[in-house]
């Protein structure tokens, strides 16, 4: 057993328990991380992935065959018709308000099926006012709360639908409310449902966070489209930047063409030299995620074992990478964060503040020291001041790192 000389050495006999009662939960995880790479493998030999396929043009960005490839590895991943998968993309919200924009039309409503939305969207939406918003462009939405335990409440989707319903939307993740996030089986049980009632609706799913979690992603469970952001999962810790939207032919098309311009679409957009890391992170994304996921389950039994709770718990099957900790305690969300920043491999020597940040309508401490700014699937955590005082863990690309990061902040936590 390792001695690390800053950790209280009760916590370091602690995570070696841990670690003993968690082994079959990690040989799970172990096993979809195995379905997972495969999957990826597989899509790169189909598409013969060569080394021509890094290179990026200039200008235009015409007839760049490796973007083009890539986006065709990434239907292939998510059986999907087409996907989006581009630098120009910069991150998850970006990705969903996108792909909201290029579908919806004014009159259209949305209908969301999982509550409300993450705290950033709330201004896409124009459930927050702004300029530029849905709301603003006539583009209307109703909220269909989750049952406890995060169930759908079919009577209300059903009592909600209305004609003029265009999209029914579905957060895979808890985002910043202590929620269980949604497995495929759930997302595959509102999808029917939805299309029992109108088969023209389309079914939405915010995947971020969510990627390689399990061997199956939404759109295997009959979602027409789903969106995230390449530094989070899918960019294994090595895409830079950059979104993804997979889904049906049409959908994507109208995306394309809302990211670029009507009739341009698909065909312009060089990849800015991010091609290689586009490619080589997707290929490491499933191993990466489930160092995350170890991270996130060792996270809940520490913190369990300590008297705190954990949302997943440690034992509970975990459907996306991010880890709820109820602290009831604003100074501790605070020691928290700063134990996680001061053990990043960037900027460990900064300490973070709580501050008004962007898309945000409360104070959120952040902690992350990442190589690429952002990014999620690298060690970070970060929460709201507000109650219950909730910390938002999530990330590391090597379970080692986490392990010691999170004994560190126990240790701040518990002095």
């Amino acid at each position: 057993m390792f001695h690390y000389p800053d950790i209280d050495d009760a916590i370091i006999t602690k995570a070696a328990q841990i670690e003993e009662e968690l082994k079959e939960v990690f040989h799970r995880i172990d096993e979809i991380s195995e379905a997972n790479q495969y999957k990826v493998l597989s899509a790169f030999i189909k598409h013969k992935v060569c080394e021509a396929d890094f290179n990026s043009g200039s200008g235009y960005g015409y007839n760049e065959v490796g973007r083009e490839k890539l986006e065709s590895v990434y239907a292939d991943i998510f059986h999907t018709e087409d996907a989006l998968v581009r630098p120009q993309i910069t991150c998850g919200t970006h990705a969903l308000f996108l792909a909201l924009s290029a579908i919806l039309l004014p009159g259209d409503e949305i209908l969301f099926l999982s509550g409300a939305p993450y705290d950033s969207l709330e201004k896409s939406i124009g459930i927050t006012d702004s300029p530029g918003s849905l709301k603003e462009h006539g583009i209307s939405y109703r909220i269909v709360p989750m049952l406890e335990g995060a169930h759908f409440d079919f009577e209300a989707i059903r009592s909600n639908i209305r004609e003029n319903t265009k999209i029914a939307y579905i957060q895979r993740s808890k985002g910043y409310v202590n929620r269980p996030s949604l497995s495929c089986e759930q997302i595959k049980e509102a999808v029917d449902f939805v299309r029992s009632i109108r088969d023209d609706i389309i079914l939405f799913v915010d995947n971020c966070y969510g990627e390689f979690v399990e061997d199956k992603e939404p759109t295997d469970a009959g979602a027409d489209i789903c969106v995230g952001s390449l530094i989070k999962n899918p960019g294994g810790g090595l895409a830079p930047m950059g979104g993804y939207i997979a889904g049906r032919a049409d959908l994507i098309e109208r995306c394309a063409f809302r990211l670029t311009a009507p009739g341009l679409g698909k065909e312009i957009g060089g990849a800015l030299g991010t091609l290689k890391s586009f490619y080589q992170g997707l290929s490491l994304a499933p191993k990466v995620v489930s160092e995350a996921l170890k991270n996130a389950h060792f996270l809940a039994a520490m913190c369990e074992a300590y008297g705190f709770h954990a949302s997943p718990s440690s034992q509970d099957v975990h459907h996306c990478i991010v880890e709820a900790i109820d602290f009831y305690d604003p100074e501790k969300v605070i020691a928290f964060c700063r134990a996680i920043q001061h053990s990043s491999y960037v900027d460990s020597y900064v300490t973070p503040e709580p501050w008004e940040m962007p898309g945000y309508n409360d104070p959120v401490i952040m902690a992350s020291g990442a190589f690429m700014n952002g990014s999620s699937i690298e060690l970070s955590a970060d929460g709201p001041l507000r109650e219950p005082y909730t910390v938002y863990y999530q990330g590391g690309l090597t379970y080692e790192h986490g392990k010691y990061a999170i004994m560190r902040a126990l240790t701040e936590i518990m002095k």
